[in-house]
């Protein structure tokens, strides 16, 4: 449809290519977005998106809390705001940060962006020279490639385990690349329950990562869009919680704990670096919204966000469940998944020889759809991959899709043997 529309608009003579820049003639669209236009308006199964249930936003109390800002507080939830962001949220948050992740608010500074993907963009603007060396985890979160790939870094990209980026061979390539004369600006991780692998960075592996940015001088932006959606084990605290030096810029949202519909994320950060995400937001919008903003103080300050945390997990867990029960059962022998103990996102590996981007195809006429492992790492060195999600739809089609999903790959894994 989309395709046939441009077709028709760009029968003219203009020739419309040639007013893009470079830049913009090198983008190309995100293929999970792609993804769920083609199972969008089908019967199909997608365990492809990652999206939140709508069953746990909570539509009466925003509406509650919505009417009451409203009514006293219109001039502000009305008008423009300041660019870092409402003041009583920014503090309200700060405080709710310290009280559970111990990160003391003498030490940051919060703004609040249009949702933690825009404060991806603005780390790239901020800090990215074309040709820097940036660290990312192989695989990573797909968006942050593509918000980072705009200002031309070169990626580096290190192992993951299920214990996370496995940081012995960072350090390794540290050591490499200091010998060399050179050295990297930033590592980007998604510390707990990691998309798209759902796995998350042991304690040691945090800490270590911190004592190699005071070796290697270099900064770490930790993403942590998941870390409140916890089903089993016990919490270990953020990378920013080990962070003395202001190195980290940590990155929070509320599209996971609230409705991705707000678009209201923040960065976590020191001062100085605040003060020039702060300038080079103003080139891109003057505010994040201000009536979600207001919305958001009330429900954090208000005790509300802690009450519906637990809810939240409370009706994702049977979904992590029934997803790794499926896997257990129906997937054939030689097919390997994590097992997070929370997030959204279950990682699964094929046998060697299987391109889970060719098989897309066959999942989709048999019912079912997922995100080929290809496009989150940055060389798309790897094909044999998928990332599942089980948040969105309930368990009995999780477990219907997953049955599917495996008659597809045991016929792959057979035409492999010949």
């Amino acid at each position: 449809m989309e395709e046939k529309l441009m077709r028709k608009l760009g029968s003219g003579s203009l020739d419309f290519e040639t007013y893009f820049s470079d830049k913009a003639k090198g983008m190309k669209a995100s293929e999970i977005r792609e993804l769920l236009k083609l199972v969008e308006s089908s019967d199909v199964i997608s365990l492809a998106g990652g999206l939140p249930a709508p069953e746990t936003f909570p539509v009466e109390k925003i509406k509650e809390i919505a009417q009451d800002v409203l009514t006293h507080h219109a001039d502000k939830a009305l008008q423009y705001g300041t660019t870092k962001g409402f003041t009583p949220l920014r503090l309200t948050l700060a405080d709710w940060m310290e009280k559970r992740y111990g990160i003391p608010t003498s030490k940051v500074e919060i703004m609040m962006v249009a949702g933690s993907q825009q404060a991806l963009d603005l780390i790239g603007r901020t800090f990215i020279n074309p040709g820097d060396l940036i660290v990312v985890e192989g695989p990573t979160y797909l968006a942050a490639l593509n918000a980072f790939k705009y200002y031309d870094p070169e990626f580096i990209s290190i192992p993951m385990d299920d214990n996370g980026m496995m940081v012995d061979l960072l350090e390794e390539k540290l050591r490499k690349l200091n010998a060399e004369g050179k050295k990297i600006k930033f590592v980007y991780t998604v510390s707990t329950f990691q998309n798209p692998m759902g796995v998350t960075m042991s304690l040691d592996r945090r800490k270590r990562l911190i004592e190699l940015a005071r070796e290697y001088d270099f900064l770490i932006v930790e993403d942590s869009p998941y870390s409140e959606l916890r089903y089993s084990g016990e919490p270990i605290p953020p990378i920013k919680h080990f962070d003395d030096e202001g190195r980290v810029m940590y990155l929070g949202t509320f599209s996971k704990i609230l409705a991705p519909g707000f678009r209201l994320g923040w960065i976590a950060a020191h001062p100085h670096f605040i003060r020039k995400m702060e300038i080079a937001k103003q080139a891109v919008d003057l505010c994040a919204n201000t009536l979600a903003q207001l919305i958001a103080w009330k429900y954090v300050e208000e005790g509300y966000l802690d009450e519906q945390i637990p809810k939240i997990i409370e009706f994702y867990k049977p979904r992590r469940d029934a997803m790794l029960e499926a896997l257990e059962e129906y997937m054939p022998e030689g097919v390997r998944w994590t097992k997070p103990e929370g997030g959204m996102f279950i990682w699964v590996t094929l046998p060697e020889g299987i391109d889970t981007k060719l098989m897309m195809e066959k999942a989709v006429s048999k019912g079912v759809a997922y995100v080929p492992g290809e496009a989150f790492f940055a060389h798309r060195d790897v094909k044999n991959t998928m990332r599942l999600n089980f948040t969105y739809v309930p368990e009995e089609k999780i477990r219907e899709g997953v049955k599917r999903l495996a008659e597809v790959i045991e016929e792959e894994m057979k035409a492999l043997k010949g």
